[in-house]
C-alpha cells in the first residue's frame, strides 16, 4: 500500500479510521442501555439478555488476532471494508430479530465484523503514519474517539431507546457503517494489496481463534456462574489447551499466524501486557460508575451516561497534546505518568464514594484526572506494542493489540464485577451503603492493577528507531506550533 504524503488525503483517512473506533467502542455500550427494553419486547430473561452483551465481546474478543493477519495477507483495505458490510449486515439482522436467540446470532455476527474492521483500520493507520511523532499524534486522535466513543454509546443508547425503541439502535448501525464504507472506498487507497505472501497456517489460525474464543466466553461467564464453575472451568481449561496447542504448532508451521520471532521481542511482549492492565482498569470503571450513578444517587441511564461526559471531554482535550508530551519527555516517562494518574484518580473515585453524595462531590473530579490518564496510557501502550512492527506485519500487530485490550476489557470486568458482587452480597447494611462498598473495592481492585501497570512500564525499553526525514518534518511542525 502506498502512502500519501500529503497532509489532505492522510487527514481523510485518519478522520475515517478514527471514526471507526469511535463507532466499534460506542457499539459495545450502546446495546447494553437498551438491554431492559430488550428483555421486556422479546419476554427474556436475564441470562438471555447477557449474552446480547456476550455475545458481541466473544467472537470480537476471539478474531481479532485472525483479523489482523487475514489483513496482511487479503489487504487491509478490502478486509476492513468486509468487516464494515458484515456489521452492517449484522446489524440489520438484529434490528429485524424475532426474538432472543436471534439477536444473540445477530451479535455474534457483529463482533466478528467488529474484528476485522477494528485490526485492519488499526494497521492501515500504521501504514499511514510511519512510527514517530505523525504516528503519536494520529493515535493521540484514536484515543479520544476511544473515549468519546464509550460515553456517546451510553448517551445515544439511552435517548433512541426512549425515543425510538431499542430497535433504533441498531439501525444506528446500519446508517453509520454504511457511510463509513462509502468514505473508505474514496479515501483508502484503492491499491491497497497484500503485503504479506506465501501461504496461511489454518490450524494454527483456528487453534487461537478457538482458544480465544474459550477464553472469552468462560470471562465472561464467569460474572454469571462464578469462577469455579463446571462451565467457566471447562471453557477456560479448554481455551488454554488449545492456545498451547497453537504455540506447539506456530513452532513448525511454514508460514506461522504469529511468528515466534515476533513474539520473542521482550518490548512487544511487555507492551500488550501493559496494554490488557490499561483496559482491566479502564472499562470496567465506565460500567462501575455509570451504574453507581444510577443505582445509588438515583439517576437515570441519560443522566449516568452524563456524567460520563466531562470525563469523555478531558480525554479529547488531552489526547491531541500526547504527541507533544512523548516528544518532550519520552515514551517511558509519558507511560509511568500515564498509569500513575489512572492508578491515582481510580484510588480517588473508590474512596470518594458515599451512598449519600452527589456526582459533583464524588465522581467529577476523580474523573477528570482518569480521563487525562486515558490518553497518556492507550497512545504509548499501543506506540510500543507496534514500534517494531515491520510493515508487512502491521496486521498482526494490530490484531495482539486490540486482543490484548480486549481481553483487558472482559478480564477486568468479570473480576471487577465479582468483587463488587461479593461485597455488595455480603453486607448488612442499608442497599445503598450495600452497594457502595461493593462498587468501591471494585475500584480499589482496578487501582491496583493500574498500580501493577506503573511499576512494569519502568521496565519497559524500546530500541531507538531509525529516524526518518518525515518524522523530522512533523517533529518541526510540531515545535513552531
Amino acid at each position: 500500500m502506498t502512502t500519501p504524503r500529503t497532509g489532505g488525503p492522510r487527514r481523510g483517512a485518519l478522520a475515517l479510521l478514527a471514526s471507526t473506533q469511535l463507532l466499534l467502542i460506542m457499539d459495545t455500550a450502546i446495546v447494553n442501555v437498551a438491554l431492559p427494553s430488550v428483555g421486556a419486547d422479546l419476554g427474556s430473561g436475564s441470562a438471555g439478555l447477557s449474552w446480547v452483551a456476550n455475545a458481541y465481546l466473544i467472537t470480537f474478543g476471539g478474531l481479532l488476532l485472525l483479523g489482523g493477519r487475514v489483513a496482511d495477507l487479503l489487504g487491509h483495505r478490502r478486509v476492513f471494508l468486509a468487516g464494515l458490510a458484515l456489521l452492517a449486515a449484522a446489524s440489520a439482522a438484529g434490528g429485524l430479530a424475532p426474538g432472543a436467540a436471534a439477536l444473540v446470532a445477530a451479535r455474534a455476527a457483529q463482533g466478528v465484523g467488529a474484528a476485522l474492521a477494528a485490526a485492519a483500520a488499526f494497521a492501515l493507520l500504521l501504514l499511514l503514519f510511519p512510527d514517530g511523532p505523525a504516528r503519536h499524534k494520529a493515535l493521540g486522535v484514536f484515543a479520544a474517539m476511544g473515549g468519546l466513543g464509550g460515553v456517546l454509546g451510553t448517551v445515544l443508547g439511552g435517548a433512541l431507546t426512549d425515543l425510538l425503541g431499542w430497535r433504533s439502535t441498531f439501525w444506528l448501525n446500519v446508517l453509520l457503517a454504511a457511510a463509513l464504507a462509502a468514505l473508505a472506498l474514496r479515501l483508502l487507497d484503492h491499491r491497497a494489496g497484500r503485503l504479506r505472501t506465501g501461504g496461511f497456517d489454518l490450524s494454527g489460525a483456528l487453534a487461537a481463534t478457538a482458544g480465544l474464543g474459550l477464553v472469552a466466553y468462560a470471562l465472561v461467564g464467569a460474572a454469571e456462574s462464578g469462577w469455579t464453575s463446571a462451565r467457566t472451568l471447562g471453557a477456560g481449561g479448554a481455551g488454554l489447551a488449545l492456545l498451547l496447542a497453537f504455540a506447539a504448532v506456530e513452532t513448525r508451521a511454514a508460514a506461522p499466524l504469529v511468528p515466534p520471532a515476533v513474539l520473542g521481542r521482550p518490548a512487544l511482549r511487555l507492551a500488550n501486557v501493559l496494554a490488557a492492565l490499561a483496559q482491566t482498569t479502564l472499562f470496567p470503571m465506565f460500567f462501575l460508575v455509570s451504574l453507581y450513578l444510577q443505582s445509588v444517587l438515583g439517576y437515570a441511564p441519560l443522566g449516568g451516561g452524563l456524567g460520563l461526559l466531562p470525563l469523555s471531554l478531558v480525554v479529547v482535550a488531552v489526547a491531541p497534546q500526547t504527541g507533544r508530551i512523548l516528544f518532550r519527555i519520552g515514551l517511558p516517562r509519558t507511560m509511568t505518568l500515564g498509569f500513575a494518574l489512572l492508578c491515582a484518580g481510580t484510588l480517588w473515585l473508590a474512596l470518594a464514594l458515599t451512598a449519600d453524595g452527589t456526582f459533583a462531590t464524588t465522581v467529577l473530579a476523580p474523573s477528570l484526572l482518569i480521563g487525562a490518564a486515558l490518553p497518556l496510557v492507550m497512545v504509548t501502550t499501543n506506540v510500543a506494542a507496534t514500534a517494531e512492527a515491520a510493515p508487512e506485519e502491521t496486521g498482526l500487530a494490530s490484531g495482539l493489540v486490540n486482543t490484548s485490550q480486549q481481553f483487558g476489557s472482559v478480564l477486568g470486568l468479570a473480576v471487577l464485577v465479582a468483587v463488587a458482587t461479593s461485597r455488595t452480597e455480603g453486607a448488612d447494611a442499608a442497599r445503598a451503603a450495600a452497594e457502595t462498598a461493593g462498587f468501591r473495592a471494585a475500584l480499589l481492585t482496578g487501582a491496583a492493577f493500574a498500580a501493577l501497570a506503573t511499576l512494569l512500564s519502568v521496565r519497559l525499553h524500546l530500541p531507538e528507531p531509525a529516524p526518518s526525514p518525515w518524522d523530522a518534518e512533523d517533529a518541526a511542525l510540531s515545535e513552531r506550533r
